[in-house]
């Protein structure tokens, strides 16, 4: 069986410094919902389109130094995700944080999980 080679690289860019990232699960969420309506057969009539949102959730390690980023006030980020030979890039713009937690271990890098919306979604 032949080696498979798979997506390549994460890379955050805040303020024009690049932060190393361990995982990146991003979302999408298309913004229909359901219309529910009054009728007999008990069943929704149909949806409605809303608006579409990007939601990123990320962990990134903590240097030994400190000097790192302000998690919490993190605005105008881009979030890219590159798979490598001739694959196509997915970017996210715009991205600012809305939630900011810590994890430490017995052993291991202590690591801060951070959750990210992203204005816009482009594939390069």
């Amino acid at each position: 069986m032949a080696l498979k080679e798979y997506v390549g690289s994460i890379s955050l860019e805040v303020d024009g410094a690049e932060v190393e990232v361990v995982s990146c699960s991003p979302k999408e969420s298309t913004g229909r919902k359901p219309v529910k309506t009054m009728n007999r057969l008990r069943t929704i009539a149909g949806f409605s389109r809303g608006i579409k949102t990007f939601d990123i959730r990320i962990t990134a390690v903590v240097p030994i130094d400190g000097a790192g980023v302000n998690w919490s006030n993190i605005e105008g980020a881009k979030l890219t995700i590159d798979p490598g030979n001739d694959g196509q890039r997915v970017s996210y713009l715009d991205c600012f944080a809305t939630d900011v937690g810590e994890e430490y271990q017995a052993e291991g890098e202590a690591r801060r999980d951070v959750s990210l919306i992203a204005v816009k979604k482009v594939i390069e």
